[in-house]
Formats: structure tokens, sequence, C-alpha cells
């Protein structure tokens, strides 16, 4: 049976530190679906059906990506599995959406607005805020930032606890910022004692969840009417982390060794994988295509060797 092969294939792979959550959902599906038509084996054909079940041609682009590998990884022991030619719905690649980067200006509004929230919870407004804050100061993932407790504020930095990739770093905080998330933990010790340690609470003393953080922080920018810009740049909470990345190549110091070890550095501090994922959340900006623009203005000089 297929199924049995699926799980034995999914358990090889989260052992190698791969998460699969929605590639084992496909998987199962496409077994089940396999084994209604009284399949055991992979089939090029069943497999091109099932993947053009997907509701858009990228989904079953890539719902057939996932069974392509599946069926390498079969076919290695038993030839009778077939692998499914690739393109059939045209690359399972997703164009990268052009990422919004917030002036400094825009930043502090939401600050501002966030710590403006009417709400019956006394606490919330100062949560999100200082949430807010943290995320365009620090770069944090969001999920990192709603999981931190109390114990992992130290004088050296914030400690992010096994995060995506499953890796655990330690991120260092201006005095500032390290000043304003000690005066928040005080008084959401005060205000929210009860529940877990976690930083950023409900009222409850529960940890926010996601998509509590994204509406709001949506709310905010239609206050402040920044949530249909006249441009194809539509921002969102994730718009923190690009907004950071690329202030921060900004201030890097001029040289081509220079700009190297601090991308280096800077990918180790968003938490990357390698740095080739770092260079997915850059983004043009007038002040990098400026410093650019000298850079080869002194190489063709012959300043720069």
């Amino acid at each position: 049976m297929l199924i049995r092969a699926v799980e034995s294939y999914l358990a090889i792979r989260q052992a190698a530190g791969f998460h699969l959550r929605n590639e084992g959902y496909f998987l199962r599906s496409f077994a089940r679906f396999t084994e209604a038509r009284k399949e055991s084996l992979v089939c090029a054909r069943t497999a091109i059906d099932w993947a053009g079940l997907g509701s858009s041609l990228p989904q079953r682009a890539r719902r057939l990506g996932v069974v392509i590998r599946f069926a390498h990884y079969l076919r290695a022991e038993d030839p009778r599995h077939e692998i499914p030619p690739e393109g059939v719905f045209g690359s399972q690649t997703r164009p990268r959406p052009i990422p919004y980067i917030f002036s400094p200006e825009q930043i502090c509004q939401i600050i501002a607005e966030a710590s403006r929230l009417n709400s019956k919870d006394p606490l919330l407004p100062h949560t999100f805020s200082t949430l807010f804050s943290l995320l365009a100061c620090t770069g944090l993932r969001v999920s990192e930032a709603i999981k931190l407790r109390g114990q992992d504020l130290s004088v050296d930095g914030l400690v992010i606890r096994e995060s995506k990739f499953r890796k655990t770093r330690l991120v260092p905080l201006h005095t500032t910022a390290q000043a304003g998330v000690e005066r928040y933990l005080a008084l959401r010790r005060r205000l929210a004692p009860c529940g877990d340690d976690y930083l950023f609470v409900n009222k409850q003393g529960q940890p926010l969840h996601y998509n509590a953080v994204a509406e709001t922080f949506q709310k905010i920018l239609r206050i402040i009417r920044l949530d249909a810009p006249p441009t194809r740049r539509h921002p969102t909470l994730h718009s923190l982390r690009h907004t950071f990345a690329v202030r921060a190549l900004e201030a890097c110091p001029d040289g081509r060794d220079r700009v190297s070890k601090h991308t280096v550095a800077l990918s180790h501090y968003l938490g990357h994988y390698n740095v080739v994922a770092t260079y997915w959340y850059l983004e043009a900006t007038a002040i990098l295509m400026n410093d650019i623009a000298e850079a080869c203005d002194d190489l063709v000089k012959g300043e720069i060797k």
C-alpha cells in the first residue's frame, strides 16, 4: 500500500529536519486517490490526474512536484514506480512578491497608533506597541516574538529558542530596546500576573495568536491609511522584517569585504539557514541604489580593485 510508503518517506525526511506539513497532507491525499483506483504503484497518469485537482495552476505544479520527489525515493528500490514528467503545469516556483519597505516615519506612526488602541484590556495597547517596536528594531519573525518568555530576556539580548529550522540563537538588543522590553515586562507582570510567563499575552494571560496580531496590524494600517498604497507593494506584518533587513544593509560600511561580512552577519542575526534566504528579503531602495551607483563610479575610475 502506498500509504505505508508515504509514512516511511515522511519519517525519513522529518528526521533530516524537514517539517513537511503541506507535503504530508498532499502525499496522503495522493495515496488515497491512487488506492481508490486500485493501484499500488506510482503511475505518471494518475499523478497528473491527481495534481490536476489543484485549485490553481501553481498549486497543481506544486502537487505534481511533491509526487515527483516521492516517486524518485520509491524508484530507488522498485523501478516499477513511474516518475511523472516535470513541467506539465508549469513551474512550481512562486514569483517573489515585491516587499513593502516602511519609512522610519511610518514605523513611528504604527507604534504610536498601537499605543492608542481602544480596548477594555489596559495592557493591550502596551502589548502591541512593544511587540511592533521589537519586530521593527530586531527583524524577528512574528512567530518567534510571540513565543518569547520572561526568561528569554537576558543582559546579552533575547534568546530565540528552536525557531524555524530548529535553530536557537541570541539576538542582541540596543540598550533602548532592552529598556523598553523590561518596562513592558514589569507592566505585564503587574496587569496580567496569571498564566504562563509569556512576554506578549492577551487579557487571559495566554500568548498572542498570529492571526490576532496580523488583524491588529492591518487595523492600524487602515487607520493611518497605509492599507491600500497606490503601488503594487502592499504592507503586511512581515514587511517589518523586510524593512529591518534592508535598513541594516543600508547601514553597512563601504567596501566589498565589509559588505560580504555584513551580509553574513545579518543572515545569522535573522536566523536564516543560509545567506541565499537573506537575499530574498533585500529590496532596492534609493539609498542602496545611490550606494551602488557610487561604487560603480569608483570601479570605473579604478579606485576599487
